[in-house]
Formats: C-alpha cells, sequence, structure tokens
C-alpha cells in the first residue's frame, strides 16, 4: 500500500471519528426550521479547459454557476460555501498535486457574492482529486456548529485521479450525518465513467451546455426544497399496516439502489419519512412471497409522497406436527393456484407469510403429498397438515434390484427403487398400501423375485426381512 492511500485512510477515520453527527433529532429542531448549507465543490482540473460546443467548458460551467447564485439572493434560511480543486497546482503528467483542494468561500448566510467573485479569479490547471475534497468537507461544515441540512454539490468532468474512494466517503460522510447524499453534475462526462459516480451520490448528467443550465437550477432547486416520500404497504381494505418486509427501491433507467432496507413503522406508528430526488423515475419491489413489483414512480418534488403498494398477506402455517415428527424440516413447494408458478420452497414446523391468494403445497415425502386450493386471506392464519408417516426397517442382508412401489389411489408407483445396491435401512413412508419387490443381485432367475405387500400406518413401526 502506498504512503499516500494509507494516510488517506487514517485521515478518513481519524476525521469521521472526531466529528459528531449534526441532526435535527439531537437538537428537537423541525427540519423546515433548519438552515440548509450547500458546498459548491468546483472542478478547476486542467481537463476542464477542454471545449464544450463553441467554448470551453470551465468557462460555460463558471458563468453559469454565478448566474445560479443570482436567484439565491436572500433566500432564508440558506447557507452557501465553495470549495475548488484543481486550481493550484499546474498539471505535469506524473507528478500530480492530491492535495490541490481548497475551502476557497467559507459555509455561511450571504455568501453568494464572494463565490461569484472568487469564481472570476480561479484558473482550471491541476488533477481531479474528488475523494479528498469531499473528505474535507467534514471539516468544512464542522465550522458551523449548529444543526443544519448539509448539502454537497460536486460539479465535475472527470474522475478521480488519485487512487482514492469516492464511495467510502460518501458513504462515510452519510453514515455519520455530516451530509445528505452528495449531489453530482457530470459535465460531458464520457459514458463509460458515468456509472462510477451512482455510488457517490445522485447523478445528473449535463450532455450538454444548455443541459447544464437546466440541470444546475433543478439540483439547486431540490437541494433547497426536500421531498420526502413514505412507502405505505396497505392491507385488504386499503390501509398502510404492512410492514417488516424488506423493500428495495432502484433508480430508472440505472437501476441503481437508492433505498435497499427493512420496512419499519417510525415510533409514531407511521412508515418512515425518507429524503428522495424528484427527478428520476423509480422501481419498487417489496420482497412479499410472492413479490410485489410497482414499476415508473414518479415523486411530486417539494412535498411529501405516499407511494402505496397493495400487499394483503396472511399465513401457511406448518406447525401442527407432533415433537420429534419425521416430518420436521421436510420441505413443502409451494406454487400458484392454476400458473404452477414456483413461489416459495417452506419448511415443515414453521409459519410464513404470503399474499393473499390461493396456493397449492407439494410436501416432499414418500410418496409425494399434494394439498391443493389453500386459500389465504389478509391476516388469517391457515394451517395446514398431512398425516404423519411411518417407518419401515427393511433388512435384505445382501444387494439387490426392485424397490418399494406405492399401491394407493389406483396406481403402482415405483417411489424407493433399487438399484443394484444392499437397500437394507429405515425409510419413512406416507401411510397407504404399498408392495416391496426385491431380487437378490447374484439370483439368475425371475422367479428368484420376492415381494411382500405392506400396509403403512400414520405413526406406524413396520419390518420386513428377506
Amino acid at each position: 500500500m502506498s504512503t499516500r492511500t494509507l494516510w488517506w485512510c487514517a485521515t478518513l477515520a481519524t476525521v469521521l471519528t472526531l466529528i459528531p453527527e449534526r441532526t435535527s433529532a439531537q437538537s428537537g429542531t423541525p427540519d423546515e426550521e433548519l438552515p440548509t448549507r450547500i458546498l459548491f465543490v468546483f472542478d478547476a482540473s486542467n481537463s476542464m479547459n477542454a471545449f464544450w460546443g463553441q467554448r470551453r467548458k470551465w468557462d460555460v460551467a463558471r458563468e453559469l454557476l454565478s448566474a445560479s447564485l443570482d436567484s439565491l439572493y436572500g433566500q432564508d434560511g440558506l447557507e452557501l460555501g465553495l470549495r475548488v480543486y484543481g486550481h493550484g497546482t499546474k498539471h505535469v503528467p506524473g507528478k500530480q498535486d492530491c492535495d490541490d483542494t481548497e475551502l476557497v468561500v467559507p459555509i455561511g448566510p450571504g455568501r453568494n457574492l464572494i463565490i461569484q467573485q472568487e469564481l472570476k479569479k480561479l484558473r482550471a490547471q491541476g488533477t481531479t482529486p474528488i475523494a479528498r475534497s469531499l473528505l474535507k468537507a467534514a471539516d468544512d461544515f464542522a465550522m458551523r456548529e449548529e444543526p443544519g441540512r448539509n448539502v454537497i454539490l460536486l460539479i465535475t468532468d472527470g474522475i478521480e485521479a488519485c487512487d482514492e474512494d469516492p464511495c467510502a466517503v460518501s458513504r462515510a460522510l452519510q453514515a455519520q450525518g455530516i451530509t445528505i447524499k452528495p449531489f453530482i453534475i457530470g459535465i460531458g462526462l464520457e459514458e463509460k465513467y458515468r456509472d462510477t459516480f451512482q455510488c457517490v451520490g445522485r447523478y445528473f448528467d449535463a450532455s450538454r451546455p444548455e443541459v447544464f443550465k437546466e440541470v444546475l437550477g433543478i439540483v439547486i432547486d431540490q437541494a433547497i426544497h426536500s421531498t420526502t416520500a413514505q412507502i405505505d404497504l396497505l392491507d385488504a381494505s386499503g390501509k398502510p399496516t404492512v410492514t417488516n418486509f424488506a423493500i428495495d427501491l432502484l433508480e430508472r433507467p440505472s437501476g441503481q439502489p437508492v433505498l435497499e432496507a427493512v420496512h419499519t413503522f417510525n415510533t409514531n406508528g407511521v412508515p418512515d419519512t425518507l429524503s428522495l430526488n424528484p427527478i428520476p423515475q423509480y422501481d419498487l419491489t417489496v420482497h412479499t412471497i410472492p413479490p410485489v413489483h410497482l414499476n415508473g414512480i414518479q415523486l411530486k418534488a417539494k412535498t411529501h409522497n405516499h407511494i402505496k403498494v397493495s400487499v394483503p398477506t396472511g399465513f401457511i402455517d406448518l406447525t401442527d406436527t407432533r415433537p420429534r415428527s419425521a416430518l420436521l424440516e421436510c420441505e413443502v413447494r409451494v406454487t400458484r393456484k392454476d400458473s404452477c408458478a414456483h413461489v416459495h420452497t417452506q419448511k415443515v414446523g414453521t409459519r410464513e407469510r404470503y399474499l393473499a391468494g390461493t396456493y397449492d403445497l407439494e410436501f416432499n415425502t414418500t410418496p409425494i403429498v399434494r394439498v391443493e386450493d389453500v386459500r389465504i386471506k389478509d391476516g388469517r392464519i391457515v394451517p395446514v397438515s398431512i398425516p404423519e408417516p411411518g417407518l419401515l426397517t427393511l433388512n435384505t442382508g445382501t444387494a439387490g434390484y426392485g424397490g418399494i412401489l406405492y399401491l394407493g389411489e389406483g396406481q403402482r408407483k415405483m417411489v424407493v427403487p433399487f438399484s443394484g445396491q444392499d437397500p437394507s435401512g429405515r425409510y419413512h413412508l406416507q401411510p397407504g398400501p404399498y408392495m416391496v419387490m426385491f431380487r437378490a443381485k447374484h439370483a439368475a432367475k425371475t422367479d428368484l423375485t420376492v415381494t411382500r405387500p405392506l400396509d403403512i400406518r400414520a405413526g406406524g413401526n413396520h419390518h420386513i426381512d428377506f
């Protein structure tokens, strides 16, 4: 491991250990009364001198950011700051200055004009230390001691150039409550690099200068006006009483997970509130049995959204067995009625929750037992049981062929074949009529086959000696 990497790992651990969490829960102040702090992390690396349309990326980005600041004058509860990287040291191939990141304008109220003035002075000339700049943001926000919503807005045209991990820094900042998930605006970024930012924060692609202006306005608006949502899992009566299912919320079209968690009620007995980006659509999966999907969810910005999913559920109860039953741990294949779609494998001795509907169950016994038309209703527990198997102890004393045939229900079905080994042993068989057929391996005549009829009783013990 390089000296630079060791430094970075040690610094990440130290900074995030020393800085306390700053949340509204600690202060007791409602979210809407807390200041919103936006730290612009601005890319001034040498690549920003490349042309973008008819002009350099650097000139377009500076001017549009400066113009956006005009619209933020007099915004109550808004504090701004500017951190820049790549502006201090001229880029020399093979000699990157990974410490070239600076808090040019400390976070505070009324910083609009100061940021605009500083943007005019800057030159784009260096490298791209994104991870280290995000890490330094922890110190930038720490200068403001009172609680607040801390937002990072990263504007960049390149990827990490200093062998460090922006994703790890972003996750650590969020886990410690230092910032919410960063916003990233990619300026003419090559498509192959866009996915590298999905783990860092909410990525917005500004493919053209005119798109950058629109995206910048959307991102700033979203940073100031929080969009929230709760996921309501509805019972059969349409009330959000269902919880404790695993859920996935994915952004479209990237498929990047925004939420991977177990649905929870908060202390007020309602689903937790989530802070979400209203720009993309979302796909939601509720991991019921079988799962429920809700695709193409579009949130309304600046409001509290309710994402409603109908998931009425009941239980299949397979616990009605005696202690030490031979059925315990037997696997039961559960399928949707009339579709043959396998939805789950449940074990005897358990109780599990399913979507309301009608199911067929197939017990992996000898022979297989099917229980059809098991109807699950919302909030109901449906017990399902089958007869206890009987135990056959078979002793042949030698290897041979044949098997155990089930003769019930008008069938003659081989359920335990003998394939040339010694079949002596114990067999758990469901109640009913059977025949054991055996011919020793060394017996060279068909008429040396021996048969024994057998009537297995539930829970009974049976012996056959050949």
